[in-house]
């Protein structure tokens, strides 16, 4: 089945959740939204799919999340086309030698705007010698194909690279190009042309800031990178290791010369900043000599937690980057009542769903 995009609606659904965000912000007084469209299609930069055994043929599947029904995939219009050509290469390829199609069951693929791409192979079996040397003459032919490629071949308690398992993506934010590098299995932002939009936006909200930043939740430091241009000095914290290492690459990569990253969690960092707990891992670091009037969070689902809320407010100016608006409203309950919007977006990362990205920019009343 080759999945059909609605591309003509686009629009229209649009509209629907312009409408939508609007409606939950109005209680706060919120600007008015600038909204962020998507491109229409090949949007995605990463892509999962189940593989299905059929008598010695072997294609790509997903699940119909209403009826559960499984589904053919050949081509898929929501994924950059680097990953569609790679889609409609690898599988004819991988059929040549039954060692790597044995006990297959996923592909992933990871792709960049720069030309870069990671196809991971979910194995239920343990991956030996011969599966390596079949992997590495997949990765030769692959890239005589043209590809820049990386294989990675995943089992239960299992990971081999063959080189590396990252790539290196390259986004342009107003006018200059910015490297990130992105971990396989890592969390980065799934629609490229859109994290270039959130990027320039953030960049806007906080031109001519006094001070410094602190940012929750940095991830690979796709936001403090590029945020850090505006502020005196960037501390960032993030508690995923992969995460870290990758954010500190981006910070010497772009020459940025005045971010800090800590690998801590945000409900760690509020204790440390209470004077609640003394931590090893803030050696070094004088928090005092940070003067963060600016704060910036891209919280999980879930929102902020009713302590981190409290140390939020705490900031003169909020940017907040939420992708779920009920658990942003939910904060905005409360730090509204020290702060007002300024300024309020809606990012289209997802086309097509009801998924909303969604950012305000809150000074103190």
């Amino acid at each position: 089945m080759n999945t059909h995009l609605p591309v003509e609606q686009y629009h229209h659904l649009l509209d629907k959740k312009r409408a939508k965000l609007t409606a939950l912000l109005a209680p706060f007084n919120p600007a008015e939204l600038t909204v962020f469209a998507s491109p229409t299609s090949h949007f995605r930069m990463r892509a999962e799919f189940r593989v299905w055994h059929d008598k010695g043929d072997l294609y790509h599947i997903m699940f119909d999340q209403e009826t559960k029904q499984r589904y053919r995939v050949d081509s898929f219009p929501i994924a950059s086309e680097l990953i569609n050509r790679m889609m409609q290469t690898l599988l004819p390829l991988l059929k040549e030698q039954e060692i790597l199609t044995r006990k297959l069951f996923q592909i992933d693929y990871l792709s960049t705007l720069s030309g870069e791409i990671i196809v991971s192979l979910l194995y239920h079996k343990q991956l030996n010698d011969e599966w390596q040397t079949a992997a590495k003459a997949l990765k030769v032919r692959l890239e005589n194909d043209g590809f820049s490629v990386q294989i990675i071949g995943r089992a239960s308690k299992q990971k081999i690279c063959l080189e590396q398992d990252y790539v290196d993506e390259i986004l342009p934010v107003h006018g200059k190009n910015y490297v990130y590098r992105q971990i396989e299995n890592s969390f980065t932002q799934p629609n490229a042309a859109v994290n270039c939009k959130m990027l320039e936006w953030a960049i806007d909200c906080t031109r001519n800031s006094q001070g410094d930043l602190l940012e929750l939740y940095c991830g690979n430091g796709n936001f403090s990178v590029a945020l850090a241009q505006n502020f005196r000095k960037v501390l960032a914290t993030e508690i995923a290791k992969p995460s870290v290492a990758a954010a500190q690459f981006n910070i010497a990569e772009n020459g940025v010369d005045n971010l800090q990253i800590i690998r801590m969690s945000a409900e760690e960092f509020t204790q440390a900043m209470n004077g609640v707990r003394e931590f090893n891992r803030l050696k070094g670091i004088d928090l005092k000599a940070y003067e963060c009037n600016t704060i910036f969070v891209d919280p999980p689902r879930a929102g902020l937690d009713p302590d981190t809320v409290k140390l939020v407010q705490g900031y003169d100016r909020i940017l907040y980057i939420s992708c779920n608006p009920h658990t942003l409203c939910d904060n905005l309950q409360t730090l509204c009542q020290t702060h007002r919007i300024e300024r309020a977006a809606l990012f289209d990362q997802f086309p097509y769903t009801d998924h909303m990205e969604s950012g305000v920019w809150l000074v103190r009343k």
